[in-house]
């Protein structure tokens, strides 16, 4: 017999599970397992990373997640493309209500949500609890299971013959599974440590917090039928519920936001229209005939991709930042397009600077453009609400920024989950800042010797710890944009910040699932432009625009570059790039180029530098 292992929780149930999604697919994969649902704690935030291991594999990936309703815990999985939009909606109310970090539903609405899912009905975590298994069996008919637990523990005993009755009253079948949070039993101390940080104690202070055995791991078949030797149908019954969920990402058919566009045309005709408007503007009557050519390229395959409604939108908050004056600029390879010069998005004419517009868009790639837009900082909130004031908080929420443990942030939890010296963790956290990870003579030049048990133990744990997700912050400014609903995509929860809302993924799931993405990011620079701009037009009565200054080779411009006399200046005013401009000696706009090209770690380390000077 095989099983299909329905409860498991990654390190994506933050400061819980104690292995990485893919760690726990991998694992299924070796066990041979049929297939695998990821559950975490109120989230889909590891799904993607499950996904496409999976994938990769060719595991069947159950998504689900698991939810608390009033006192009991639930696990629901998605059967088909309803059950995902539903569990998305349920984990979106859960979130929105609460202050972040927290989520709370009832059993009225987990019902209210329950077409396409399937119900593991877990313990009440209150005794006393009397959950509302009728309401539950008469929302989700077959489709409801209680789930039976076991990890060998005494305390599971008076449990189990109370989930036994229970289900019996309310018709329940019964389903097998143990509450997997790691994949190897390897990982029972890091997962020790983990609900100690979780909880804000030491090891000696957690008490019942912590699992009393390692018996929480992701098990094979024949251990699983040991542990459930005399309940074969309920183990058996585990390759039923999974064969009923039939849901994968891959299914996930997404639109982008349609702008509004004058009657009778479509989205590609529109932009069409306002980009050769906008050449006109930027070339005057006659249209260089190279120019035109190169448009006519760009905005065919913009119309076999159908990517014009992301330009559009970008036009449309280029527009909006126009009219309130608030100095914006598209950067990077968006600066290859001459459809983003004469849509205003970018300011620099990529005919004139030679520039190649398959390094931004091209077919052979078949990723969706990236343009990243930057604007003022001190005015960047105006842009960013005026998002969600035009799509609604139901069509548009900021793309996820997952904040990984590193050496500092490991030591110090992990040394306070082991009860060690505030003054200790400091100076040690301290020198790691010169380290890339937890070596023992990191320790040992924090005046902790590795050999000692409880240091050895510290640096263990704290590299098994490093690159965990610790939790989610806000990105910079990426929005992801829906033609339908974004909670149907992925919950939506509420950010630290007032006033902004976040999806739980990272804009790495975004890119892996072909979602795309709106960066509107805050530049310092652009504020001190306009503040030059207002005042160049105050005492001369001169107006500039960005456009406006980009001569591409002023000699008085590039005898400055050369002394190095770059502070403030974007891309060259690092220690790096006023080092290198003396040598260098730029004299032209491709010098800058090849400068800023070459002045990165990866070409440093690989000694072109030298030979290029």
């Amino acid at each position: 017999m095989t099983y299909a292992a329905l409860y498991t929780k990654s390190n994506f149930s933050f400061l819980e599970g104690a292995s990485h999604p893919d760690e726990l697919v991998d694992q299924a994969h070796l066990h041979g397992l049929r297939s695998l649902a990821v559950c975490d704690r109120d989230g889909l935030y590891g799904m993607v990373r499950a996904h496409m291991k999976a994938q990769e594999l060719g595991q069947h990936l159950i998504v689900g997640a698991e939810v608390t309703a009033d006192s009991t815990r639930l696990v629901l999985l998605a059967q088909d493309r309803d059950g995902y939009r539903n569990l998305c909606r349920l984990l979106t109310k859960g979130r929105r209500r609460c202050e972040k970090g927290e989520s709370a539903v009832s059993f009225e609405e987990v019902c209210g949500h329950a077409k396409g899912l399937v119900l593991l009905w877990n313990e009440s975590l209150a005794d006393e609890a009397e959950p509302s298994g009728g309401c539950l069996r008469e929302a989700f008919g077959d489709r409801a299971y209680a789930l039976l637990l076991r990890h060998r523990q005494a305390s599971e005993v008076p449990r189990e013959r109370r989930l036994r009755a229970r289900a019996a009253r309310f018709g329940l079948p019964l389903v097998a599974a143990n509450e997997v949070l790691y994949h190897s039993p390897q990982r029972r101390p890091l997962q020790d440590v983990l609900t100690c940080i979780r909880h804000g104690v030491s090891l000696d202070q957690a008490g019942t917090r912590l699992k009393p055995n390692a018996e929480h791991d992701l098990k094979s078949s024949r251990a699983m039928e040991r542990l459930f030797a005399d309940e074969p149908l309920a183990l058996a019954r585990t390759i039923e519920v999974a064969e009923r969920c039939t849901f994968s990402l891959a299914q996930i058919r997404y639109r982008y936001p349609a702008e509004s566009v004058p009657s009778g045309l479509s989205s590609s005709e529109w932009l069409r229209e306002l980009t050769w408007q906008g050449a006109h503007g930027r070339y005057g009557s006659e249209i260089p005939d190279e120019a035109k050519m190169q448009l006519e390229k760009e905005l065919a395959l913009i119309q076999e991709l159908d990517y014009g409604g992301y330009f559009l939108t970008m036009h449309e908050i280029v527009r909006f930042c126009r009219e309130k004056e608030i100095l914006c600029q598209g950067r990077g390879s968006a600066a290859n397009s001459i459809v983003c010069f004469c849509l205003g998005i970018t300011a620099v004419d990529p005919m004139k600077m030679s520039l190649l517009f398959e390094r931004f868009l091209s077919r052979e790639r078949a990723e969706p453009p990236d343009i990243d837009l930057d604007i003022m900082h001190e005015r960047r909130e105006e842009v960013i609400q005026h998002v969600y004031d035009k799509y609604g908080r139901n069509r548009a929420a900021m793309v996820a920024n997952l904040v990984r443990y590193r050496p500092r942030s490991a030591v110090r939890d992990v040394g306070k989950a082991l009860g060690m010296a505030e003054t200790t963790l400091d100076r040690a956290a301290r020198v790691l800042d010169h380290y890339g990870g937890l070596p023992a003579e990191a320790l040992e030049a924090a005046g902790l010797d590795s050999r000692i048990p409880q240091n050895e133990l510290l640096l263990s744990l704290g590299g098994e710890l490093l690159g965990f997700p610790r939790h989610l912050s806000i990105h910079p400014g990426g929005f992801l944009l829906g033609h339908e609903p974004v909670h149907d995509l992925v919950p939506i929860e509420n950010a630290t910040m007032e006033n902004r809302t976040v999806i739980q993924w990272d804009k790495q799931d975004v890119e892996d699932l072909g979602l795309f993405k709106v960066d509107l990011l805050g530049l310092g620079a652009l504020t001190l432009a306009d503040l030059a701009f207002k005042l160049i037009e105050r005492h001369r009565g001169k107006k500039l625009t960005m456009a406006g200054v980009c001569e591409k080779d002023d000699p008085k411009t590039y005898e400055r570059i050369c002394a190095a006399d770059t502070i403030g200046v974007f891309q060259i005013e690092s220690r790096a790039q006023m080092s290198m401009l003396p040598r260098l000696k730029p004299k032209e706009f491709y010098d800058l180029v090849v400068q800023v090209s070459i002045v990165r770690p990866g070409p440093i380390s690989g000694g072109m530098v030298h030979p290029y000077l």
